[in-house]
């Protein structure tokens, strides 16, 4: 079990962990040395249990916050998952509009006999 050095809040401690876990630790130790440290730099020294205590809630209450927007992220995400499943289950009906063939014919037959009619004009005017 490999013993490690860290420091937090200017202070040193003694610490094992699992054999593959070091970096883990490092970075956890660097988390609450931060908080402890800005602690000190805003009350100055205090009782190492004290200051150890202050930080742990510290980044506790940073958990809880993060906690939280993940719970609202996952909420939302069931949501859309939920609207997405029922938009699959019950597409939208559009409707295209047909025109029916008496209308194209109709429309044809007018524009057959303005055509005309522009030739005729054409061969007055000409």
């Amino acid at each position: 079990m490999p013993e490690m050095r860290i420091t937090i809040g200017g202070r040193e401690f003694e610490v094992s962990c699992q054999e593959g876990e070091e970096q883990f630790l490092r970075s956890a130790a660097q988390m609450l040395d931060n908080e402890a440290s800005a602690l000190i730099s805003q009350i100055g020294r205090m009782p190492e249990a004290r200051m150890l205590l202050m930080a742990g809630l510290m980044i506790a209450d940073k958990a809880a916050g993060l906690e939280d927007q993940l719970r609202g992220a996952e909420e939302r995400a069931t949501l859309a998952e939920r609207v997405a499943a029922n938009a699959r289950a019950n597409p939208e009906r559009v409707e295209v509009p047909v025109i029916p063939d008496v209308v194209t014919d109709t429309l044809a037959e007018i524009a057959a006999r303005a055509e005309a009619l522009a030739a005729r004009l054409e061969e007055r005017a000409g």
